[in-house]
C-alpha cells in the first residue's frame, strides 16, 4: 500500500466512514470537527474531561488504499500522560484532541466518545412460540448415605431422578462431580437438577430452585442484540444491545474480508472483539435479571455468514470471492466455554444452519420466524442491510438469494448520511408547488415547521439524516418533480427555489443551510446515484426470484431488520425498492432474525424444522444469472423503468415523465430525456 506524501495526510473516521484529507500536524479533534465527525468534548480540548478518547485501527485497509498504524500520530503527549496518571487510559487509546496527525490514518471512535450514541433497537417482539425448551429443572430428595449402603452420592441421586422423574440412563460430565458433594449437604439432601433433552444432566443446586435462563443473540454487522429468556416461561426477562465493535476493521462486511486478506491473523482480532462484546452483553443482562452466569444454560445465535464464521473462529476469506463457500452449512452444537462464551461451564451453544454462502443463519432466523413454508400466499421476506438477504416462496417452493446493496440504505456513502442517533432527520416531506422541505428528527416529535421545534432540538442540533429519512427524502424529491425518474436533479429548478443550488456538472438539494458549527444538509447527486443502486440491487433480486417462482405479483411483503423497522413502506414502493403490491400487505416483521433465534431457544422441535427446512431452499446466485443485469438497469428508475405499479397508485399520484437540465462546468445547458 502506498501512503501519501509528506504534505497531508487520509484521515478516515470510524464507524461514520467520514474522511479527508489534512495537513500533517492536523489535531485529531480539528479534523473530526471538520467532517462533522461526532466525537464528544466537554473541556474545550484541554484534555481534562477525556470524554474524546479514540484509538487506532491498524493494518492495511484496501478500501482506502492506505495502511494505518500508531505511528501516524504523534507519541503520545504529556497532557495526556497526564490524564492517565490521574483518570487511566485503556491501553491503545489517545484524547483526539492533543494527538496530531502525521500520516494517513483510520480511527475508530468509540461509542463512549459520541455524543449521539447509535440507537441500538434491542427491544424483542412479541411472537407466539410453542415452548418447549432443552433443558429442565426437576427437584429430588436424595437418600442420606449409611453405614448399611455403600453406594455412592451419584448414584443414590440418579436412583431419586429415576424414581420420581422416570429419568433413565442419564449421561454426566465428569466436571460435574466434584460438586455433587457439596451440593447435597448444602441442600441438605433436596436438590435441583438441570436435565437436557431428558439424557444428561448439565447443573444443580442445592434446594428448590425454579428458574434457569437462556439467551438468543443476533449478531449483525452493525450491532448485536441479545435477549435473555425464562427457559420455563419462554418470558424475555431482559434485553441488551451494543454496536458490533469489528466496525473498526471495516465497515461493512466485504471490507472485513479484505481487512483478512491484508491482514493475516486478522480474523483473530475480530473473532476476539465479537465474542468480548457477546460476554460483556451476558454481564449487563445478569446484572439486570439479578441472577448468576451460571443460571445461564442455553445460548442460540444468528448472524450473516462473514459473521457466523468469526464467531466460530473461522477465516472467512473464502466468502470474500466466488464461489463463496461456507465452511458448513449445517447447524452448529458446541459447549458455549468452546466459543469463549461465559455461562454455566455446560452451557452449550446453538448457531442456526446458514442458506449459502452470502444467506447466513440471520436468513434462517427469518424463515423459522415467518413460517412461509406454512402458509399458501407468495410472501416476499426481505432483510435489508449492507447486503440484503431475500426469501419467496410458499409451501410449495421457496428461493432465496441475495443483493448487494451496500451500507447507502443505512447513512454510509451518503454526504450527510448517518446512524439512526437523537438528531439525525427521519421523516421529511416536499411541498409539490414551492419545493419547502419540513422534517423531522429522532428524539424530538414535533415538526420543523411546528411551533417550539428549535427549542426542543437544542441539545442535539440537527446532525444528519439516517436510512429512513434517506428513503422519504428521495422519494419526496421524486414526487415533488425535483429529481428525474431516472434519478437526475432538475437543474432548470434552480429558479424557481434556492434550495436546488448548483454542484459542479450537477445539482444539489439544500435541506438545512450551514451555521458556524456543522456543515450544510444537502441531498447531492451523488447520493441520489447510491441509493439507485442500492435499491436496484435489491429490487433486481427480488424480480429474478419471481421469474423462477413464475409470478408476476407477490401476495404478502414483510420487511425484517431495525431497517425494516422505520421505513415508511409507500415510501420504499416509490423509490422501487419493491414490487407492486397492496400496500396494507406490506408490513414490518421487526427483528425477525432475532426472533428465529428465541425460538430455537426455547423450542426444541424447531431445530430440526429449520434445519430441514433450509435443506429444502433453492438458492439463486444473481452473479451468474443472464437477467440480473437488465432487471437491474430496469430498476435504476423510479419506480422502476418498465414495471408498472397499479397497486401504489392509488394511494400516491406518481409524477409525469419529465426533462431534466443539468449545467456543465462551462455553463452549457445540457438536455436529458426521459425514457419511459
Amino acid at each position: 500500500m502506498s501512503q501519501t506524501n509528506t504534505d497531508d495526510a487520509l484521515v478516515v473516521f470510524t464507524p461514520s466512514g467520514k474522511r479527508g484529507r489534512f495537513p500533517v500536524g492536523t489535531p485529531l479533534l480539528q479534523a473530526a470537527r471538520y467532517l462533522n465527525v461526532d466525537i464528544d468534548s466537554v473541556c474545550g480540548a484541554r484534555g481534562i474531561c477525556g470524554r474524546c478518547q479514540i484509538f487506532v485501527s491498524e493494518g492495511e485497509f484496501a478500501k482506502f488504499g492506505i495502511t494505518s498504524t500508531a505511528d501516524s500520530l504523534e507519541p503520545i503527549t504529556a497532557p495526556e500522560l497526564k490524564f492517565a496518571e490521574r483518570r487511566g487510559l485503556k491501553p491503545g487509546r489517545r484524547l483526539s484532541c492533543h494527538t496530531k496527525v502525521l500520516n494517513d490514518i483510520v480511527v475508530d471512535v468509540p461509542a463512549e466518545s459520541q455524543v449521539h450514541h447509535q440507537m441500538v433497537r434491542k427491544d424483542a417482539e412479541h411472537h407466539d412460540i410453542d415452548i418447549n425448551p432443552l433443558v429442565r429443572l426437576y427437584y429430588v430428595e436424595v437418600q442420606e448415605p449409611d453405614m448399611h449402603d455403600p453406594s455412592g452420592d451419584l448414584r443414590r441421586l440418579l436412583n431419586a431422578l429415576e424414581a420420581d422423574w422416570q429419568l433413565l440412563n442419564l449421561s454426566y460430565d465428569v466436571a460435574l462431580l466434584a460438586t455433587i458433594q457439596p451440593i447435597l449437604r448444602a441442600g441438605n439432601w433436596g436438590v435441583t437438577v438441570a436435565v437436557r433433552q431428558g439424557e444428561q444432566i448439565v447443573a444443580l443446586w442445592p434446594g428448590l430452585k425454579d428458574r434457569i435462563f437462556g439467551v438468543a443473540v443476533d449478531v449483525g454487522s452493525t450491532t448485536i442484540a441479545a435477549h435473555l429468556c425464562n427457559l420455563s416461561s419462554g418470558e424475555v426477562v431482559a434485553s441488551s444491545g451494543v454496536m458490533n465493535p469489528q466496525i473498526r476493521f471495516g465497515e461493512d462486511l466485504m471490507s472485513r474480508v479484505s481487512y483478512v486478506m491484508m491482514n493475516p491473523g486478522g480474523e483473530v482480532d475480530m473473532t476476539n472483539a465479537v465474542r468480548e462484546a457477546i460476554n460483556g452483553l451476558v454481564t449487563d443482562l445478569v446484572k439486570q435479571v439479578e441472577c448468576e452466569a451460571a443460571d445461564l444454560l442455553e445460548i442460540t445465535f444468528v448472524a450473516n455468514p462473514i459473521m457466523h464464521h468469526l464467531l466460530l473462529g473461522i477465516n472467512p476469506i473464502e466468502l470474500g470471492g466466488a464461489p463463496f463457500a461456507l465452511a458448513t452449512d449445517m447447524a452448529v452444537n458446541i459447549l458455549a466455554r468452546d466459543m469463549g462464551v461465559n455461562l454455566n461451564p455446560q452451557a452449550r451453544a446453538y448457531l442456526l444452519p446458514c442458506i449459502a454462502g452470502h444467506v447466513g443463519a440471520d436468513t434462517a432466523g427469518m424463515v423459522l420466524a415467518e413460517e412461509p413454508y406454512n402458509h399458501d400466499e407468495m410472501t416476499l421476506l426481505v432483510d435489508v442491510g449492507t447486503n440484503a438477504e431475500i426469501v419467496l416462496g410458499n409451501r410449495h417452493r421457496l428461493v432465496a438469494c441475495s443483493s448487494p446493496t451496500g451500507p447507502a440504505f443505512e447513512g454510509a456513502q451518503i454526504s450527510c448520511g448517518q446512524r439512526a442517533a437523537a438528531g439525525a432527520i427521519e421523516r421529511i416531506r416536499i411541498d409539490s408547488v414551492t419545493l419547502e422541505p419540513r422534517f423531522q428528527v429522532i428524539s424530538c416529535e414535533l415538526w420543523s415547521d411546528e411551533k417550539g421545534f428549535d427549542t426542543a432540538i437544542e441539545k442535539t442540533g440537527i446532525t444528519g439524516i439516517c436510512g429512513s429519512g434517506i428513503i422519504e427524502v428521495v422519494a419526496e424529491m421524486y414526487l415533488a418533480g425535483v429529481i428525474t425518474q431516472d434519478g437526475v436533479i432538475d437543474g432548470s429548478l434552480a429558479a424557481t427555489n434556492p434550495r436546488i443550488q448548483p454542484d459542479g456538472r450537477t445539482f444539489s438539494y439544500e435541506i438545512m443551510p450551514s451555521t458556524e458549527t456543522r456543515g450544510a444538509v444537502k441531498i447531492m447527486q451523488n447520493d441520489i446515484r447510491a441509493i439507485q443502486l442500492a435499491k436496484a440491487a435489491l429490487y433486481a433480486g427480488v424480480k429474478l426470484l419471481m421469474q423462477y417462482q413464475q409470478v408476476d405479483k407477490v401476495d404478502r411483503i414483510r420487511f425484517a431488520g431495525a431497517f425494516g423497522s422505520h421505513i415508511d413502506v409507500k415510501y420504499a414502493m416509490v423509490l422501487g425498492l419493491i414490487p407492486d403490491c397492496a400496500l396494507n400487505e406490506v408490513s414490518s416483521a421487526g427483528n425477525a432474525a432475532g426472533t428465529g433465534a428465541r425460538i430455537a431457544l426455547l423450542n426444541e422441535a424447531s431445530r430440526a424444522e429449520i434445519e430441514q427446512v433450509v435443506r429444502s431452499i433453492e438458492k439463486i446466485e444473481t452473479a451468474v444469472e443472464p437477467d440480473f443485469q437488465q432487471l437491474f438497469i430496469d430498476a435504476m428508475a423510479f419506480p422502476n423503468k418498465v414495471d408498472a405499479f397499479p397497486e401504489l397508485e392509488k394511494v400516491v399520484t406518481l409524477p409525469p415523465l419529465k426533462e431534466a437540465s443539468a449545467e456543465s462546468e462551462n455553463g452549457d445547458k445540457k438536455r436529458r430525456r426521459r425514457r419511459g
